[in-house]
């Protein structure tokens, strides 16, 4: 039988670098009186521009809360989020809509690939839903990203016609093609073989080191995040830890600790 071991101190990661999203105070409750379920307590985080950051935590710890509401998903009960040194926390739904169409890229487990649309059409949704056609840098970069995906030779198929790994590239495809400020991706492994997922991976880190676009990737998995350039730590509601790159033993070493403290 393993004796637990004492939890890690924290190390708390400091950086210079400008905020592309800030956190702060940020606090989020559902239900009322005896009901009520906290899910955020208080958590302030900055989000580095051109940084790949990966949120990790216990079932529960309030990750994916966290990113919905730093994504003007979901609304907090208190606090502030800024975009880009912009406070969105009031922006009405039209402009949060605008926001999040321009701003900000998604990619999600479930891949939410429209299955009538082929991969190309799939690919410009986000300018079809900005009423406009890319221009030629922005083709440009569509033809480059869909090559280095391996996607080429897809354009032409529906989401049924791709396997697993095909599917989330094309997510992945949709999510960097406008070039967001941000990129949110939930769980963006769960449903790939482990091949797949490392391809996956190294797409977007190559998408936060070589295009400068800032990743925020939450994740269970401690080899998905021993990519991420920094790994933020949730429980109950709270960032707990907070550290530069990882690698996969140190990661399970401190979720196991997390775990063992829940």
């Amino acid at each position: 039988m393993t004796t637990a071991t004492a939890p890690v101190p924290a190390h708390r990661h400091v950086s210079a670098a400008q905020p592309i999203a800030e956190a702060l105070n940020l606090s989020k409750s559902y239900g009322s009186d005896s009901a009520t379920v906290t899910a955020l307590r208080g958590v302030t985080l900055r989000l580095e521009a051109g940084a790949f950051t990966a949120i990790m935590g216990p079932s529960g710890s309030g990750k994916s809360t966290l990113m919905h509401i730093m994504a003007g998903l979901d609304t907090a009960t208190s606090g502030t989020i800024a975009l880009g040194g912009r406070d969105i926390t009031r922006l009405g739904d039209t402009d949060l809509t605008l926001l999040r169409r321009r701003r900000i890229g998604f990619v999600f487990q479930s891949f939410n690939l429209v299955p009538t649309l082929d991969v190309e059409q799939n690919i410009l949704l986000p300018f079809d839903l900005d009423g406009r056609r890319p221009n030629a840098a922005e083709r440009a970069h569509l033809l480059a990203l869909v090559d280095s995906l391996g996607l080429t030779d897809r354009l032409r198929h529906r989401p049924h016609e791709l396997s697993g790994g095909q599917q989330q590239r094309v997510a992945i495809a949709r999510a960097l093609v406008t070039r967001p400020d941000l990129v949110f991706a939930d769980e963006p492994t769960g449903n790939l073989d482990s091949r797949t997922g490392r391809d996956v991976l190294t797409l977007l880190a190559s998408a936060s080191r070589d295009r400068g676009q800032s990743i925020a990737m939450v994740t269970h998995d401690p080899i998905a995040a021993s990519f991420a350039d920094r790994v933020v730590f949730l429980a109950d509601g709270r960032i707990v830890d907070d550290r530069g790159r990882c690698t996969p033993q140190e990661i399970s070493h401190l979720m196991l600790n997390l775990e063992a403290a829940a």
